[in-house]
């Protein structure tokens, strides 16, 4: 029995010993394929990252070339190609070059203001005094003194130009104002660049079609906001309830806020904690139309796709903001 066992020992060793071999040569050749593959994405992706960069600096010369030249409605349209270019671009790009390409669109957009605000017509005034013949058996008055010019009317307290835009445009929204109830409609809004600062307890709704959006340094409010063109950036603020959509948004020094968000290329937060997002949810007659002629995609909404560039681990989810539960989430806004 013992001499029939080993003499059966050596078979069984010699059958086990090439499934081996060839488990280790299978595990061998899917890990090769793995990097084959791995290094054919690496080359795709450096390759459309390279058709990036040049054909955004193409456009981005084209553009600044047209606004030399005064050329702005021109000027306008293929910027907001840029912007539809860099939107379509960043699921291949690194987050660096997406800021640079973020950064570039905002410089343009300024300067698009302030080249607008350069070439407007600019009212003259005169000043001058009528004098009057006097009437047969009237003693004549001795003219009035001319009166100094008057200084230019102060913004109705909380609305009007833009804070903190050196040298650009004046822009349309709110600021410095506490516990009120504020509104503009789409008349105002059209393709206006709007700045929200430094409020208190307000309640603001954006009915229309806005350009661009700015909310620097709010309290405690809620900002309800139709689509919105190009980017959003939400800087400084706390305690906040926010309804946005829009193509770009981005998040700086903002804790313990709620985000309802259509986003078409995802939310990007620097600074920030205690942050939470939902999808967009807020209507109200007439927001059909102003997505139309925003050029937001209704049915893209990467509103779950939020970049924290204060956390670079990969294999951890950021602490620094989270996804509001269902049951938690507004469905009725009034």
């Amino acid at each position: 029995m013992e001499a029939a066992r080993e003499a059966a020992e050596p078979g069984v060793a010699a059958v086990v010993l090439p499934e081996r071999l060839q488990r280790r040569e299978a595990e061998r050749q899917q890990g090769v394929e793995r990097q084959r593959q791995r290094k054919e994405a690496q080359v795709v992706k450096e390759e459309q990252s390279e058709f990036f960069i040049a054909a955004f600096t193409r456009e981005r010369e084209a553009v600044e070339g047209l606004l030399a030249a005064g050329v702005l409605e021109e000027a306008a349209a293929r910027l907001q190609g840029l912007q539809k270019l860099l939107t379509e671009s960043v699921r291949f790009l690194a987050p660096y070059e997406v800021r640079q390409g973020q950064e570039a669109v905002a410089r343009l957009q300024s300067d698009l203001g302030a080249r607008r605000q350069q070439l407007q017509p600019k009212k003259k005034f005169a000043f001058r005094i009528l004098k009057k013949e006097a009437a047969p058996g009237c003693e004549s008055r001795p003219a009035e003194p001319a009166r100094p010019p008057a200084a230019s009317a102060a913004p109705a307290p909380g609305y009007g130009p833009a804070e903190g835009e050196p040298g650009g445009p004046p822009l349309c929204g709110f600021s410095g104002v506490e516990d009120e109830e504020l509104e503009l409609g789409p008349a105002e809004l059209l393709q206006r660049d709007v700045l929200l600062s430094e409020l208190r307890r307000c309640r603001v709704r954006l009915r229309g079609n806005a350009n661009t959006l700015r909310v620097r340094d709010c309290r405690g409010c809620t900002v309800l906001c139709g689509p919105v063109s190009t980017s959003v950036l939400v800087d400084g603020c706390s305690d906040c309830l926010l309804a946005l959509a829009c193509q770009q948004l981005r998040t700086h020094r903002t804790r313990s806020s709620l985000f309802y968000v259509q986003v078409t290329s995802g939310a990007v937060i620097e600074d920030c904690t205690k942050v939470s997002f939902a999808p967009y949810t807020w209507s109200y007659p007439g927001i059909e139309r102003d997505f139309e002629s925003s050029g937001l995609d209704r049915n893209r909404n990467n509103w779950n796709l939020v970049d924290d560039f204060d956390w670079l681990a990969t294999d951890r989810p950021s602490p620094n903001w989270s996804l509001i539960p269902e049951q938690e989430r507004i469905s009725c806004w009034e």
